[in-house]
């Protein structure tokens, strides 16, 4: 089969039909071109070139294939710059999972900033809670991941995005909705709305923590997954809650949030990923490294604290 390079000396000769100038515009002496061109002929089968010691003329089949020759020298080029582009982590794909509260303040925040640093980045987006991403994390189905600590493991990388406080969340009538900041002790015997132990592990741990440091014990306990529907559940008079500060987007009618008295117990959030090869997620990582304001430094096989 033929190579690029006899292409390229091909293409150099039918452009200038002369020997010598081809030559000197590929930087080459005339044997060598001249042999390159006969090795290619012979490959092929037939002539390209006329020659004559008073010029060099294109046969019929060579004309045809000088197109297809240019044709194929584009695409070579193009492909050749492609990976490179793909190499520097310019144009890619990213796969990143997220849970449903990052979903509410962080992940519009990091895919609008990844739209204008990394429009060449195609980003799919798959909502799963934490287990679920660090799952799909160690078995290469994603590139990265919005989630919860601990984020542990082999191979395992997290740097933490973002800090948020919880408040307390209140029917806009409850008794506490109209003061200031809410002493977690008074919560001691109010219905609870909360995140499941298993699928919300780390909120309901945070919550409970909360809670048992003051010394409150909840009365009855709902255990439902999203924070909106906690929300709603607030709203509708079942208990009070305590969600992430990324609920203030969206707050129903009739609930309000309050500060918790003294310093704020804060939920934390992660972006994990593992050491896979992929250009596009190292040029995410760069690019938040630049941009996102708090991100923490990253840590290996262990939480983000």
């Amino acid at each position: 089969m033929f190579e690029l390079g006899q292409l390229r000396c091909f293409v150099a000769v039918a452009e200038d039909l002369h020997f010598r100038r081809a030559a000197a515009r590929l930087n080459m002496t005339q044997p060598p071109l001249s042999r390159q061109i006969q090795l290619l002929e012979h490959e092929l089968g037939f002539l390209l070139l006329l020659r004559s010691s008073r010029a060099v003329r294109l046969t019929p089949a060579g004309r045809v294939f000088l197109e297809q020759a240019r044709r194929i020298l584009r695409m070579a080029e193009d492909a050749a710059g492609e990976a490179l582009r793909v190499a520097r982590g310019e144009i890619g794909s990213l796969t990143l999972g997220f849970t449903a509260a990052s979903g509410y303040a962080v992940l519009p925040r990091l895919v609008a900033l990844l739209r204008k640093g990394a429009p060449g980045i195609e980003l799919n987006l798959r909502e799963m809670v934490t287990g679920d991403q660090l799952a799909a994390l160690r078995a290469g189905t994603l590139d990265a991941g919005l989630l919860r600590p601990p984020a542990t493991g082999p191979g395992l990388r997290a740097a933490r995005l973002e800090r948020e406080p919880l408040l307390v969340a209140l029917p806009s009538d409850h008794p506490l909705a109209s003061g200031g900041p809410v002493d977690p002790a008074v919560l001691d015997g109010q219905p609870l709305i909360t995140y499941p132990p298993v699928e919300g592990r780390y909120l309901h741990d945070l919550v409970l923590a909360v809670l048992r440091l003051s010394g409150a014990a909840p009365g009855r306990v709902q255990h439902v997954s999203q924070t909106h529907s906690i929300l709603a559940l607030v709203g509708a008079g079942i208990g009070l809650a305590l969600v992430p500060r990324a609920a203030e987007r969206l707050l129903p009618l009739g609930v309000v949030l309050r500060p918790l008295l003294g310093p704020p117990p804060v939920a934390e959030l992660l972006l994990a990923w593992t050491e896979a090869e992929n250009p596009a997620r190292d040029a995410v990582l760069s690019l938040l490294r630049r941009e996102w304001p708090g991100l923490a430094p990253e840590t290996a096989g262990a939480a983000a604290r």
